[in-house]
């Protein structure tokens, strides 16, 4: 005896989509998936401007996550911040897993369509940008790209003059009661931040009495955890360059793999990572 077809409406599944919200509409898939334009005839520009695509995205709900962690830690709510640092963190992994799949490009797919990005380049990302800024490596001159644009350079302008996420963890503990030097509260929002004596001491009793200060403790461990995964996206991106393109120039105009090598040596929270030398 045959079997029937599985058959969701039997089972009450909606099947008329005539005048009610459907999953396309939702989430909005006609706009979404009609934006690949590829302006070469070449295989493997699909690819490349959809890696870059989900990639914005992810990067929009990682914004999302910051943006509610740095408003959670200033009010001192400490369990909503962990939730959110460890999404963001999954995000970044997330983010890595992606150049696996761009990294199947050989250099000879990516000659067939490179001329056609023209000046286009991952370095005008505002997202990025954001993103950097909001953690806190901050630096005007990376305002440059975006002057073309004045609602996009109105935002990171704006973000430059709050405090970054981990600029928020440093007035938190202040108010917790840890001694955290004038110098490190006061400093100029627009710069990045910069190793604080105070605050690697600050940490260093954080981690040599967890029980004690757990919120803190754990906090600690979120942005370390984020920074690894954050670190990590960054060396694969300089992999995955030097790959496909070797030691030429990108295509915005940057020096390619030497200036994205120079990015690893950015240190986010640097006391964090110190203070494990210290213990």
């Amino acid at each position: 005896m045959t079997k029937k077809p599985y058959d969701p409406i039997v089972e009450g599944a909606e099947g008329d989509f005539e005048t009610k919200m459907s999953y396309t509409d939702y989430l909005g898939l006609d706009s979404i998936l009609t934006s690949q334009n590829p302006l070469s005839r070449a295989h493997d520009e699909m690819l490349f401007i959809i890696q870059h695509q989900t990639s914005e995205l992810w990067m929009r709900l990682a914004l999302h996550e910051l943006y509610a962690a740095r408003s959670a830690i200033k009010k001192d709510r400490f369990p909503p911040a962990f939730k959110m640092l460890s999404r963001i963190a999954k995000i970044f992994e997330q983010l890595n897993s992606s150049w696996d799949v761009l990294r199947t490009m050989t250099p000879s797919e990516y000659t067939e369509f490179r001329d056609d990005l023209a000046q286009s380049s991952g370095i005008q990302s505002h997202q990025y940008r954001l993103c950097e800024f909001v953690i806190g490596n901050r630096n005007r001159a990376m305002l440059k790209p975006h002057e073309h644009r004045p609602d996009l350079l109105e935002a990171l302008e704006d973000e430059l003059k709050q405090p970054n996420l981990y600029q928020e963890v440093v007035f938190a503990l202040s108010r917790a009661g840890f001694s955290i030097s004038q110098s490190a509260l006061d400093r100029n929002l627009a710069e990045p931040h910069v190793h604080d004596a105070s605050l690697e001491l600050a940490w260093k009793e954080i981690y040599e009495n967890p029980e004690d200060n757990w919120n803190f403790y754990e906090l600690g461990e979120k942005l370390v955890d984020f920074e690894d995964y954050f670190r990590r996206w960054r060396f694969n991106h300089v992999t995955t360059v030097e790959r496909i393109i070797g030691f030429k120039h990108g295509t915005g105009g940057t020096a390619g793999v030497s200036y994205l090598k120079r990015m690893l040596e950015v240190e986010l929270f640097p006391e964090l990572w110190r203070v494990r030398t210290v213990l």
